[in-house]
């Protein structure tokens, strides 16, 4: 009996759907940079504004770090209760056994960590990277029921994590993706391109 294996690369197998041309334009195409431009320096100078006063302040990084993130893990377990909770027990859980322990830690994760976004974004450094990150704070602190402008933030974010190819085209993300590529694709520091003196050496070739 005939049997049909199934190789991975077969594209027999493989099903593909193109992207409509509304998200290849916004989320594929540099001319839409300057877009992504304007919102990636408001999310990156909210978070740099937001991680500096952070960093300059000895309550959150100095050898009294930890007292705010105490206060915001007691603010977030006071509002555990009623039928509709603002913050899901398990997250107060997380709260109360992990980061109020580990405040000091945590503190400095916290203040150093928004500065990083908020630097990386304005350069357009990583952008889809630092995106993600600042994200999963904005993300963390809703779920510890903090609303401000976490909600804004964190859908602007969103959107520069789908646009990661082309959110850094006007910054640093132009130079420095084609160098370092993906995982899925490296890029030319890791190819060996011969243009950085870094060229694969070619097989030795023998005689018959």
């Amino acid at each position: 009996m005939a049997r049909t294996e199934i190789r991975p690369n077969d594209r027999r197998f493989m099903t593909q759907f193109d992207d409509p041309p509304v998200e290849r334009l916004l989320f594929n195409d540099v001319r839409l940079s300057w877009l992504w431009l304007i919102l990636r320096l408001w999310l990156g100078w909210k978070w740099l504004e937001a991680g500096w006063s952070k960093v300059q302040n000895p309550a959150w990084v100095g050898g009294d770090a930890g007292a705010p993130i105490r206060g915001f893990v007691q603010g977030a377990l006071a509002k555990t209760g009623g039928e509709h909770p603002d913050v899901p027990g398990w997250y107060a859980w997380f709260l109360q056994t992990v980061v109020q322990p580990n405040a000091a830690l945590w503190s400095n994760l916290v203040a150093y960590g928004e500065v990083l976004v908020g630097i990386a974004l304005v350069l357009g450094l990583f952008t889809g990277i630092a995106a993600f990150f600042g994200g999963f704070m904005n993300f963390n602190y809703l779920l510890a029921g903090t609303v401000s402008t976490n909600p804004m933030m964190f859908l602007v974010a969103g959107l520069l994590v789908l646009a990661w190819k082309t959110a850094g085209w006007l910054g640093l993300d132009r130079v420095v993706l084609p160098l370092f590529g993906t995982p899925w694709a490296p890029g030319k520091l890791f190819r060996g391109d011969p243009a950085l003196g870094r060229g694969r050496a070619e097989p030795e070739r023998t005689e018959p």
